[in-house]
């Protein structure tokens, strides 16, 4: 047993037993070279028991399956350490209760609580239900189940979860919570599959929307509403499906299933009634509608001539102004007219880039419009352009966090991100600028990432790709684009040489590509003549940092000259 204040492996430092089974205690531990806390499971091995053997290849196994997993519901294995005697697993310390001491403590839990516990878990289980091979966890209940400060739930406990195998015809062994596993877990129903955790999922919820444990008399689930008739008839519906006793009654995936809770209301007998009752009130009054229908038409088509005249004009307005101020009124007011007008955004984005600065009142009356109008807007064959000129807006304009001694530059990037991610995920790789909004994307997420990586110490491999993806960014960006969208990119790779350099080495970066890289710049840098005042001063800048950036290349890579 680990003593508390000792260390493990010269790094975890146990400071408490929080939890423990039969022949396993878990251990909250301080990372001493993180500083992070994190849960060790401690398993002893005794070579003389056979059931203590059985266990320790079940620890091991659950812990190199979960090492595969990547989902926020799912607690990380980061280290798994075997001594003579013992197992210890390292794993991502929860926070929270389980389910089942909030159903001791508070007895029956809202509908809405539950409904939503059960898009999470459906979520969660769809994950493992499509990895190849699907993995099934076949132990569901409130116990494996860890309620966040946050409100969002993490799935504990493995032991006995197991990968599906196509060619088999049943389960090796037999093993499940009774009362919450399913009829195929003991045998004579074929294998467990991706339907075993879908009853164990509604006998779960059963239990947390009833209050009523499935593990004690009457041993049967009734309809929920039998215990609470105030409970919604979807719901019963769901449950009683999830719960039949053959796997082909059920749902036969979880995507039908999260589908189901989130459309719940429509399956409720009231909810089927009143939709009759409103399909007779609509065929009342659909007659009264057509008398109508032929006016209105009518008065559509001269409100249609009044509005394309109106954002026709307002556009001309727009591009004669001379003051800025002024063209953005002019092209705001085209947007309100006719939302869905790419060309006024293209222009409205074309004014804020008129005095190098985009404000946070600029850009707050444009993310007002996108937002307001996004439903439509993504469904148009242009919203990927937009989102494109939208992320460079940001990237190279944004004021937000700008002081007279202090660049956003890294301020400005975080805030692009989310829309290179639209111009990617609503674009094709077709698309002129895909490419580079995967790369702009990427560029993001490294610089808004990387801090916490390093605190993790999951960094590695993470410098390569970005040096490729400012590679790609100096491919890309040539001397057609204006002064600070150059001079931005010129900033931004001279300063990841003067700070990264050494992790390029580690990473396998070569010191002729990294000079190599560092030499583009600096010709391209001569070569750019400024023209206004706040140009010159970006320019001055950079040149001052390139001996630091030379001295870095030089210091980073002199072992391996």
């Amino acid at each position: 047993m680990a003593q508390i204040n000792s260390v493990i492996d010269d790094k975890y430092e146990i400071l408490k037993l929080i939890g423990q089974g039969g022949m396993s205690k878990v251990y909250l531990a301080m990372d001493k070279r993180l500083n992070k806390q994190w849960a060790v499971k401690e398993v002893e091995k005794n070579s003389q028991d056979a059931n203590n053997s059985i266990i320790v290849q079940s620890v091991i196994a659950e812990a190199n399956m979960m090492k595969k997993l990547d989902h926020p519901a799912l607690p990380r294995i980061v280290d798994i350490i075997e001594t003579p005697r013992l197992i210890y697993v390292v794993m991502d310390y929860v926070e929270g209760e389980s389910l089942n001491k909030i159903l001791e403590e508070y007895g029956a839990q809202s509908q809405d609580l539950v409904i939503d516990w059960a898009k999470q878990l459906c979520k969660v289980l769809d994950y493992l239900h499509t990895l190849n091979p699907p993995i099934i966890y076949r132990d569901m209940k409130p116990s494996n189940i860890i309620l966040q400060p946050n409100g969002t739930i993490k799935l504990l406990d493995f032991g006995i979860a197991r990968e599906y195998k196509t060619n088999s015809s049943a389960d090796t062994v037999s093993l499940g919570t009774k009362g919450y596993a399913a009829p195929e877990q003991f045998g004579g129903n074929g294998q467990s599959d991706t339907r075993t955790d879908i009853y164990c999922l509604g006998v779960t919820l059963y239990h947390l929307i009833t209050g009523q444990n499935p593990c004690d008399p009457p041993y049967e689930l009734y309809p929920i509403r039998n215990w609470n008739p105030t409970l919604s008839g979807g719901v019963e519906k769901i449950i009683l499906k999830c719960t039949q006793l053959n796997p082909a009654d059920r749902y036969q995936n979880c995507t039908d299933l999260f589908y189901a809770f989130e459309h719940y209301e429509k399956i409720d007998d009231a909810f089927q009634v009143k939709q009759k009752k409103t399909l007779l009130l609509f065929f009342a009054i659909v007659a009264t509608c057509l008398f109508f229908f032929g006016f209105g038409i009518f008065g559509r088509i001269v409100s249609a001539n009044l509005t394309s005249a109106d954002f026709n004009n307002t556009m001309q307005l727009a591009a004669k102004a001379t003051d800025s101020e002024k063209k953005i009124e002019y092209y705001l007011r085209a947007i309100k007219i006719r939302p869905l007008a790419i060309e006024a955004y293209d222009g409205l984005i074309e004014s804020f880039k008129n005095d190098a600065n985009f404000s946070v009142e600029e850009a707050k009356k444009l993310e007002e419009l996108v937002n307001l109008n996004f439903e439509e807007l993504k469904k148009t064959p242009h919203y990927s352009s937009l989102a494109f000129e939208i992320g460079k807006l940001y990237w190279y304009y944004y004021e937000y966090g700008k002081s007279d001694v202090s660049d956003n530059q890294i301020t400005r990037m975080k805030s692009s991100i989310q829309w290179f991610e639209d111009a990617v995920n609503y674009g094709t790789s077709d698309d002129v600028y895909y490419q580079m909004a995967v790369t702009y994307r990427d560029v993001g997420k490294f610089n808004r990432d990387i801090t916490l990586n390093v605190e993790e110490a999951s960094d590695k491999g993470e410098y390569i790709k970005y040096f490729e993806n400012m590679k790609e960014l100096l491919s890309i960006v040539n001397s057609d684009e204006s002064e600070i969208v150059q001079l931005e990119l010129y900033r931004l790779v001279i300063y990841s040489i003067e700070t990264y350099s050494r992790k390029f080495k580690l990473d396998g970066v070569l010191k002729a590509d990294v000079q190599k890289t560092f030499e583009t710049v600096k010709t391209r840098l001569d070569a750019i003549e400024v023209t206004t005042e706040k140009t010159e001063m970006m320019k001055d800048d950079i040149v001052k940092r390139l001996v630091k950036a030379q001295k870095a290349i030089d210091t980073s890579f002199f072992e391996a000259e």
